[in-house]
């Protein structure tokens, strides 16, 4: 894990992050939902932990991996109708985004927000989080053809937006990140406040750095002051 500034930073202009595991936790949402499924189904319900440790990739595989690939079809309306009318149950944008958000849009930097989550779910997370204001584009599931880690859907984020991958850098919490960074030589750099530890992290990808939290990401990659936490 990087532990000092890192120089070689300084002259990406525009930081792509994932969603969820990586700006916000949606995870009581999502997993109220998946429950709200498997008891319709009279399938045994999922733990949180195995929920979080699903979610990547877009829902259709997370409930394959939950409920079986031959249920997905019966499964994915149930699950959209639910989670549309909770969808900011337990929501909250993870410790450090704001900050971090905030000093990077501050100084100049184009952020973009690449998920598998449905992209206007994406948006309206990040409007009712007070976040929205501080990211350039925010595309998901449906806004394109593709989803991470199709290199086409960063390349498409990338063009929007006028930016280039020489000059970006990606943060992401699972190795569908890491996947969609690496397939346009972007270097990734990774958060264990999602899906995977740092140590899994590492077992599957191979980062640019680890960090145990946006703060500390904030800290080593951009010299960010860690704020005094009460």
């Amino acid at each position: 894990m990087s532990m000092s500034y890192n120089y070689e930073l300084n002259d990406k202009n525009c930081i792509i992050f994932d969603l969820d595991g990586t700006l916000i936790d949606h995870f009581v949402a999502i997993t109220q939902s998946i429950h709200y499924v498997q008891n319709i189904l009279k399938i045994p319900t999922s733990t949180k932990y195995e929920v979080t440790t699903a979610v990547g990739g877009g829902i259709e595989l997370t409930l394959e991996r939950l409920i079986g690939k031959e249920n997905v079809t019966l499964a994915l309306p149930l699950f959209e109708e639910h989670l549309e009318m909770h969808l900011f149950d337990g929501l909250y944008a993870l410790p450090g985004a704001s900050w971090l958000l905030k000093n990077l849009h501050d100084s100049g930097k184009k952020i973009a927000v690449l998920t598998n989550k449905y992209g206007p779910h994406s948006r309206s997370i990040l409007d009712h989080l007070g976040l929205s204001k501080y990211i350039t584009a925010n595309f998901g599931t449906g806004d394109t053809p593709y989803r991470k880690p199709n290199p086409k859907f960063t390349a498409h984020l990338l063009t929007t937006i006028s930016a280039s991958a020489k000059k970006s850098i990606f943060v992401g919490d699972s190795p569908f990140d890491y996947a969609s960074a690496n397939a346009l030589a972007i270097p990734c750099h990774m958060v264990s406040t999602g899906s995977h530890t740092v140590e899994q992290l590492k077992l599957e990808t191979s980062a640019s750095g680890y960090h145990k939290d946006l703060y500390e990401l904030g800290n080593h990659c951009f010299n960010l002051k860690v704020p005094d936490l009460v």
